[in-house]
């Protein structure tokens, strides 16, 4: 979060307590430097680096878990220690590279969530390797890998890039990552990590290692919940009975119980009070969907799309009786700038990766097809919330 945002959340704080003194803190999409009770983790991924250490490219590898195991918590934050490694300067045609290291590689982190596109792809890569924005306008896919390809060549210890969330339905899928990872050049070596079981993937054809991340463990995810809450909460804002509350129900999703922690949070700020309780708890598990959507899935779609489900949240019940009603009340929004035809379209593209479900009514008047109504499959409240401190 920028200076400009914290300084503004302490002005609509008027002087009076607040139980959430930092919504980064406690947001279920934020990663934070060191992930609490992860060290193994960490261990065996930088048994598979190691060779980085000698100036080495490690080999290629999958890395795997199940939802909310901490997967990217874990990726994110060691990638960000490696790319502090001892530099040196390099140049690359028409920008400025970061300071390389004469005996290690760069680290290249990309969100698969938001570069589903070829071009997406190797600008991202290309952007995370210079110092000067690359642009998004008047130059083409050809133009990025050329350049890339240069960089690159320059590059003599080489790159190892992290593709994060692969295979999931917004984002790259593994045959078409397998293509741009053929795209790069010689010295590149990757991580792919993903939720599919190695044997279910064809990455695991080019790569020398699986690496598993398991659920978290029961303390493990109260140990989370608590670093999160003393970071972001009043002091005594959560009580250590509550984060083993959570901790149960999520069975070892961190997603999850951090979304409802940050929901908790939020329906105790509400009301003014200065912790949260038993029934704020009660309250934010029954809105968290059974299975659950990433909040960072939403949060990863294109603008236009979030605004839609943005007015869908707040949505009466009447307005959300068909899909016919629900795309005629988000259409009439102003602020939307879509048509009709194009809401019910992305409402359908939205059901159909699981972002939303469409939910067949139950009474019907005898005539034809029931009529269905669009439900969310993510926490509105932890939603609304993130997207509006965004805007």
């Amino acid at each position: 979060m920028d200076i400009e945002a914290r300084i503004k959340r302490r002005q609509r704080r008027n002087g009076e307590p607040r139980l959430i003194q930092d919504y980064e803190s406690i947001s279920p999409v934020v990663h934070i430097e060191e992930p609490a009770d992860r060290g193994p983790v960490l261990e065996r991924l930088l048994d598979h680096l190691d060779p980085v250490f000698d100036g080495q490219l490690p080999p290629n590898a999958y890395v795997y878990g199940p939802r909310g195991s901490g997967k990217s918590a874990v990726i994110t934050a060691l990638f960000a220690n490696l790319e502090q490694l001892p530099t040196e300067q390099q140049a690359i045609i028409h920008t400025t590279t970061r300071a390389q290291p004469p005996t290690s590689p760069s680290f290249v982190y990309v969100n698969a969530r938001e570069t589903a596109s070829e071009f997406a792809f190797y600008h991202a890569v290309l952007d995370s390797l210079v110092d000067d924005s690359v642009p998004e306008h008047g130059i083409g896919t050809e133009t990025l890998k050329s350049r890339l390809h240069e960089l690159v060549r320059e590059q003599r210890t080489g790159i190892v890039i992290a593709v994060d969330h692969i295979s999931e339905p917004e984002s790259i899928q593994a045959p078409a990552l397998v293509d741009l990872f053929a795209g790069l050049p010689s010295n590149v070596s990757w991580l792919a990590i993903g939720r599919d079981d190695p044997s279910a993937t064809e990455l695991t054809r080019y790569t020398a290692e699986s690496i598993s991340i398991d659920r978290y463990q029961r303390q493990m995810l109260v140990d989370v919940l608590m670093t999160r809450a003393s970071n972001g909460l009043a002091q005594q804002g959560l009580d250590h009975s509550l984060a083993r509350h959570i901790a149960d129900w999520a069975d070892g999703n961190a997603h999850d119980a951090l979304a409802a922690l940050f929901i908790a949070a939020e329906f105790a700020e509400e009301r003014g009070q200065d912790r949260i309780t038993q029934a704020n708890v009660d309250a934010a598990i029954a809105e968290v969907p059974d299975p659950c959507v990433s909040l960072g899935v939403v949060l990863s779609l294109p603008t236009n799309r979030q605004a839609v489900l943005r007015e869908l949240i707040d949505l009466e019940e009447s307005e959300r009786s068909s899909v016919t009603a629900t795309t005629e009340a988000i259409a009439s929004v102003e602020s939307v700038d879509l048509s009709a035809g194009t809401v019910k379209r992305f409402l359908y593209e939205m059901a159909e990766s699981g972002v939303v479900d469409r939910v067949e009514a139950t009474v019907t008047n005898g005539q034809g097809r029931p009529p269905s109504r669009v439900e969310p499959r993510f926490p509105a409240t932890a939603f609304r919330r993130l997207y509006d401190l965004q805007q």
